[in-house]
């Protein structure tokens, strides 16, 4: 399968995965049901057609608004379905066709999913954290398995408990700055970025903090807000991951590069 037939065809499925995403980053804060009631307006109640239900391009058909009581629909929703897509087709160009893109492509959903959850309750839920440990690691399990990549599931192993360690101390010292929701994502992160080196899982720790601190900055600047003022960090540390998944070698040889 060529490469771009593989991104056409992730892009695609992507679309679709976005779809249920916005289901999950509904339903699962609220501890609902991901299956039951249907997809249906939250206005009116009417169930969402089949036909007013396909992936970005029903919501620019019905301008943004419920076909029966004409209530807005957010923006929003056809954006996380692009994010996803355009996620997924990059994951597939970057690994290719290979057992390791199942556990990827997980991650990757489940990253998106966590960063809207974040911004909207600043939590992180057990049920989509913890599921990804199990999944991801599985994942990276059997790819070790089948491609001989021992050492890059050890480094995964590390990288989870070094990373997951530098925030729970982080956390223990500075609680108003970071919860335990964070440093359970940080594990999941350390596993991911360690399968594919420490430039990686380094850039992605900096990354994360470095995103944060800039958002923090722009706030106080733009918005008045204060030192005191909350703010969900683990879209940051998910940010500062995709970054270190996409250039981390670059740039800790760069970094290097300047430091010595």
């Amino acid at each position: 399968m060529s490469d771009t037939v593989l991104c056409a065809a992730l892009f695609v499925f992507g679309l679709i995965v976005g779809s249920f995403l916005n289901v999950v980053i509904w339903r699962v804060p609220r501890g609902e049901n991901l299956n039951h009631p249907g997809s249906h307006c939250p206005r009116c109640g009417h169930r969402i057609r089949p036909w007013d239900n396909v992936p970005v391009i029903s919501w620019l058909l019905l301008r943004g608004r419920c076909r029966d009581c004409q209530a807005s629909i957010s923006a929003r929703y056809p954006l996380v379905e692009l994010a996803t897509a355009v996620a997924f087709a990059v994951t597939g160009l970057l690994i290719g066709l290979s057992v390791l893109l199942i556990p990827m492509l997980w991650f990757v959903a489940a990253a998106i999913a966590l960063f809207m959850i974040d911004i909207d309750i600043r939590k992180l839920p057990n049920a989509i954290v913890l599921s990804s440990w199990l999944v991801v690691g599985l994942g990276l399990l059997v790819t070790a398995a089948a491609l001989e990549e021992w050492g890059s599931l050890v480094r995964a192993g590390a990288g989870a408990l070094v990373m997951g360690g530098c925030y729970f101390l982080i956390a223990l010292l500075f609680p108003a700055g970071l919860g335990m929701g964070d440093v359970k994502l940080a594990v999941l992160l350390g596993m991911v970025l360690g399968w594919f080196g420490w430039p990686q899982v380094l850039v992605g720790f900096f990354a994360g903090f470095m995103l944060g601190a800039v958002w923090g900055l722009l706030l106080m600047a733009f918005r008045g807000a204060g030192r005191k003022t909350a703010i969900p960090f683990g879209p940051f540390m998910i940010l500062g991951s995709f970054v270190a998944l996409l250039w981390g070698s670059l740039l800790a040889s760069w970094y290097s590069g300047v430091l010595f």
